[in-house]
């Protein structure tokens, strides 16, 4: 499997910026609704030279999920390395998603996922790999912080509560997103999951 946190081996300022452009458009808009157009005229770029960087919106999206995923990685990293308290990585992993709602976006991979039978198979084979690591990381967090998951309804593991929670994480920033409060709305939905998480 490949390593979320290898830096791209053919990275220059402008592929970069075209992803930083793509990855904020996606959140807001969907992949389906954003064409390299777009992306020319936000950049002040031709589509030529959007093509020489991503030939394919499949290059495009693959890169894209993969700098998130590693981006992702590092976040998840530092939460481990700061907080030792389970109830306090949750909080801080959640954070994660909250940030993303306040400047009005959607968490990049939960978006693709909904249109995912529709997205190219390498895309989709990338969005995956993200929701992988997560319920993975989450499944150790849980695990070493000594919860009972049988406290959960229906929870009999680690990875099962793992599961529900990342599922939370991502259906609540659906059902929040357009509420006046949306950030305030998603952090007090999830709180109240964590707290019966952790005791």
């Amino acid at each position: 499997m490949e390593n979320p946190d290898a830096a791209p081996k053919n990275s220059d300022a402008t592929a970069d910026r075209i992803l930083d452009v793509a990855e904020g458009l996606l959140q807001r808009r969907g992949y389906h609704a954003v064409s390299y157009s777009d992306l020319a005229d936000a950049l002040d770029l031709t589509t030529a030279a959007i093509h020489y960087h991503y030939p394919s919106k499949a290059d495009l999206g693959q890169a894209l999920v993969r700098r998130y995923r590693r981006a992702n990685a590092q976040e998840r990293a530092a939460i481990v390395a700061q907080t030792e308290d389970l109830r306090g990585r949750l909080r801080a992993y959640v954070a994660l998603y909250a940030e993303i709602l306040e400047n009005g976006g959607f968490c990049l991979c939960g978006g693709l996922a909904a249109a995912e039978s529709a997205l190219p198979e390498a895309v989709q084979r990338e969005v995956r790999r993200f929701f992988a690591d997560q319920e993975d990381w989450l499944t150790t967090i849980v695990a070493e912080g000594e919860t009972d998951p049988a406290g959960l309804s229906g929870c009999e593991t680690s990875r099962e509560v793992a599961a529900l929670f990342l599922a939370a994480v991502e259906g609540a920033m659906l059902t929040s997103r357009h509420r006046p409060s949306a950030p305030e709305a998603y952090r007090d939905a999830l709180q109240n999951l964590i707290d019966t998480i952790t005791g």
